[in-house]
């Protein structure tokens, strides 16, 4: 159950990358337990990760900055909710969307090896195993997203085994979770907000929906978790740290043992010149489509429908009716009103 905390614990991974005990290991796995039982949330450090905090947001300002590809290269990434003539739905880019509480344009790409699969639900809109697009010249962009999932995927393997251990299962517990994983990689840049616009969040109050997100901000910050006293507490960008929460899926997988903690994001705002607003990479870790999650209560659910009937509520899955050229209009007056 969530506590009254007033700070985010901070964890440090340095058993997982440096030879460690059997002792080391279950230390580890004691703090992680504490840490989901309580905040939900901690700041990872001595992170087992080839890439800096700096390399990593090299790879947005590469995709958003004024380098980046233009909005028309961007449009043909764009999923099919936004541009109808694209054919990818479930991966690639989401623009901007004015007058929405959540405002931001992200890219997004799932495992490099995924493998097409049979939908749990042929009458879906979207293909969850459809294979990433990337913009068609940036080899370069392309290969650092793809390294990067794959050192995040695995981080989340190792903190996996180490929950099995704490909900007192075998260390492979979680094993059948990887089989095909769905897992997200998200790129997201949040417009700057001017000091005399009404808008204070620039993301609402939410919990995460899977089973493990790991989170890379900038210096920008605006993270805010929700204690149980409804207090809304900073959580600032730690040098050399990530974030982690656990979503309300491995919140019922642990039996109600770990909480699913609700956050937001505060809009900073800025008088003066235009800034570039603020850079954030969550990964999601995703079962496989067909995987069945089962608590240690005995419940069930198969991951893709569970899936697919979140994304009901999520903005960057509406239909919107516009198509390119409208989409361009669109842009540029959320450029205007930023």
């Amino acid at each position: 159950m969530s506590t009254s905390f007033s700070t985010l614990p901070i964890v440090s991974l340095s058993a997982l990358s440096s030879p460690s005990t059997t002792e080391d290991l279950l230390e580890l796995s004691s703090s992680l337990d504490r840490v989901f039982a309580t905040t939900g949330f901690a700041y990872l450090t001595d992170l087992p990760l080839t890439y800096t905090h700096d390399d990593i947001f090299r790879i947005c300002e590469d995709f958003f900055g004024p380098d980046g590809p233009p909005l028309k290269e961007k449009l043909t990434l764009a999923k099919k909710t936004f541009v109808k003539t694209n054919k990818n739905t479930y991966r690639g880019y989401f623009p901007p969307q004015p007058g929405a509480d959540n405002l931001k344009e992200g890219f997004e790409l799932g495992t490099p090896s995924t493998r097409p699969n049979t939908s749990s639900s042929p009458t879906s809109a979207f293909n969850l195993t459809e294979p990433n697009v990337f913009p068609s010249d940036r080899e370069s962009f392309r290969t650092r997203c793809e390294t990067l999932h794959n050192e995040l995927q695995a981080l989340s393997t190792h903190l996996l085994s180490l929950l099995a251990v704490a909900l007192g299962k075998p260390q492979n517990f979680f094993e059948h979770y990887l089989t095909d994983s769905l897992s997200t990689l998200r790129l997201l840049h949040y417009p700057p907000v001017p000091a005399s616009r009404q808008q204070e969040l620039i993301c609402t109050p939410h919990t995460d929906s899977g089973i493990l997100t790991l989170l890379h901000q900038d210096r920008t910050g605006g993270l805010e978790v929700r204690n149980s006293e409804g207090n809304w507490i900073s959580a600032p960008y730690v040098p050399g740290s990530l974030v982690v929460n656990i979503g309300d899926l491995m919140a019922k997988v642990s039996g109600g043992r770990w909480v699913a903690t609700y956050h937001r994001v505060k809009a900073k705002k800025h008088d003066g010149d235009q800034v570039k607003g603020r850079y954030s990479v969550p990964f999601f870790f995703e079962p496989g489509l067909n995987c069945v999650v089962t608590s240690v209560e005995g419940d069930k659910v198969v991951y893709g429908e569970h899936v697919l009937e979140k994304m009901k509520g999520w903005i960057e899955f509406q239909e919107v009716l516009e198509d390119v050229p409208e989409m361009e209009v669109i842009k540029a007056q959320t450029l205007e009103a930023y």
